[in-house]
């Protein structure tokens, strides 16, 4: 409470100026409100040797998260402290064994200015020039600690300008982020078109990145600017976007330290309306990796971020086996999703309908050309702007969900999968693999309280490691409890599913493989804002992504508690 008192009282002070009325913090904290949460994960590791779970010198790790916010009126003071003693397995081992208050900030706004000083996150548009965020589940933060200030000069108008370093786990990045953003409604700026039915919104962002040559081998620019512009139109049912971005040369551990420009450029078209709705991006991105260090990899002190045109499954068999990771150096990507309902007391729908989803992803290399002369090879390459290359990644999928009566309702959903691991995954000399998904999905309602859900899934490939069945049966006792057991497991070696075949077929010819079996068992509690959850079991070696960013999951085994809590 000290911290918080001493956060509240420097900001007390500044506030007062503009109102010209000094108050007490003890004024302060009982006219304002005061929110937070609190979140552990725990968990005790056993070795086991079967899956590859191996032992590890401190069997018992827990993450933890305690955020603070205290609002009056206009001004705002915030901090999250984090401890990783040690962190979770598969955490960046940036984390490991440090606790520490690094997300702090002060805001206030006044008539039509706000100014945050401390950390704060931040997206231009769709991110292709600047996106700071926090996924707690990817172990990623990369928040500015500087200042912002927002200022709306007139009705339709909004200016961002953004100058802070970013954070790098328990320390910042060294290079400087400077930024600024206009987005403009055009509609409520020009009188005249403020009851048109066609509404647009344009934008246009620029960041800079300042970051000291310290490398001997090449003459790197120490500013490196990312720019870009973007429009948005919308008619009652239809609406396009279309974003472009542009980076200057930025040599990098990403691109080899090559002097290539960098480019990106974003689509995207919609048309909705009642029982009916069709989305349609497509992306094009050339060497946009930005970086606050240059010498960093993986998902480290990047600045900007490139929309994963993929769609984000929930189960585990697709969600975690074969999911596509963004390629920052280059990608042609493209995706259709498809919402249609079935009316009520049609022939398909019946008495309560039925949903329908198509779903069409995939993501291709660029098709270029390397430079190889003396003149040109700091260059890299060059590229066809349409022209696709390497197949990286494809997704089929569609998901039927239809209620049959008050008391059962289900899904059922295909997927067919293409995925490249050599590129995906960074492996060498790997088959790609191709993959049909099946998954049926049921819930029974047994009462107003109670129901059980049950999801049996199958993944059939010839590829990597072969077949995968799960099994999962959960029992829910609304509000407060609910129990789950799941069974997860890799086909036998000796496959009877061959290629062609049909995915149904070679479910009843499985043979099954108990030295590949992920068990798990788990328990919950809910009760107000606090969630209490326990698992005990086995946990697959895989990949875990949330919107394109993703971080290698370890294979584990032992006890799992979670507890959240919300004030």
């Amino acid at each position: 409470m000290n911290i918080i008192k001493t956060l509240i009282s420097i900001s007390a002070i500044a506030f007062s100026i503009s109102t010209a009325k000094a108050q007490s913090v003890d004024e302060i904290l009982n006219r304002g409100q005061i929110r937070g949460n609190f979140q552990i994960e725990g968990q005790i590791y056993q070795e086991d040797s079967v899956i590859g779970a191996e032992e590890v010198p401190e069997r018992y790790r827990t993450n933890a998260f305690l955020n603070v916010i205290y609002t009056n009126g206009g001004f705002s003071a915030g901090i999250r402290y984090e401890s990783y003693l040690n962190q979770l397995l598969g955490y960046p081992e940036g984390y490991g064994n440090n606790s520490g208050i690094m997300y702090r900030y002060i805001s206030f706004t006044k008539d039509k200015l706000a100014v945050t000083v401390g950390s704060f996150y931040e997206q231009f548009g769709s991110g292709l020039t600047l996106r700071t965020y926090e996924e707690r589940g990817l172990g990623y933060d990369n928040a500015l600690e500087g200042i912002r200030v927002k200022y709306q000069p007139v009705k339709g108008i909004n200016l961002t300008g953004i100058t802070g370093k970013q954070r790098l786990f328990f320390d910042f990045a060294p290079g400087i982020v400077r930024a600024f953003d206009a987005d403009i409604n055009i509609n409520e700026l020009i009188p005249i078109l403020q009851e048109s039915k066609t509404r647009v919104q344009i934008g246009g962002s620029f960041v800079s990145k300042y970051q000291t040559d310290d490398n001997s081998a090449f003459v790197l620019p120490e500013n490196v600017a990312n720019y870009g512009g973007r429009i948005n139109i919308y008619r009652g049912k239809v609406n396009f976007m279309a974003e472009y971005a542009k980076k200057i040369n930025d040599p990098s551990g990403d691109n080899g330290f090559i002097y290539h420009e960098g480019e990106a450029i974003f689509l995207q078209g919609s048309y909705s309306q009642k029982g009916f709705g069709v989305i349609v991006s497509a992306k094009r991105n050339d060497n946009m990796s930005f970086r606050s260090d240059r010498n960093e990899g993986i998902q480290n002190a990047l600045i900007n971020y490139l929309p994963a045109l993929t769609k984000q499954h929930t189960y585990n068999l697709l969600a975690t086996l074969y999911p596509y990771a963004v390629q920052l150096n280059g990608e042609l990507a493209f995706q259709a999703d498809v919402i249609y309902k079935v009316k009520k007391g049609t022939a398909l729908g019946g008495k309560y309908g039925m949903d329908i989803q198509l779903n069409f992803s995939s993501a291709n290399g660029l098709d270029t050309t390397n430079l190889n002369d003396e003149s040109t090879n700091r260059l890299g390459y060059t590229s066809k702007f349409l022209s696709p290359g390497e197949n990286y990644f494809k997704d089929f999928n569609t998901t039927v969900s239809k209620k049959i009566n008050k008391q059962w309702k289900g899904k059922l959903t295909y997927a067919y999968l293409e995925y490249n691991q050599n590129v995906i995954e960074g492996k060498s000399g790997q088959a790609d693999v191709f993959a049909n998904v099946g998954v049926i999905e049921a819930t029974y309602k047994i009462n107003k309280k109670h129901s059980i859900r049950t999801e049996v899934q199958a993944l059939i490939t010839e590829q990597d490691k072969g077949d995968w069945r799960t099994l999962l049966i959960e029992y829910s006792f609304s509000p407060h409890w609910f129990f789950a057991v799941q069974d997860q497991y890799n086909v036998g070696s000796d496959k009877a599913f061959q290629e062609g075949s049909n995915i149904f077929e070679s479910v009843s010819k499985v043979k099954f493989n108990s030295a590949y079996n992920y068990y798990n068992v788990s328990a919950g509690y809910n009760n107000g804002g606090n969630r209490i959850s326990l698992t005990y079991g086995r946990q697959r070696a895989g990949i875990f992504c949330v919107g394109g960013v993703c971080r290698v999951v370890p294979a584990s085994s032992g006890l799992y508690l979670s507890i959240t809590s919300s004030f």
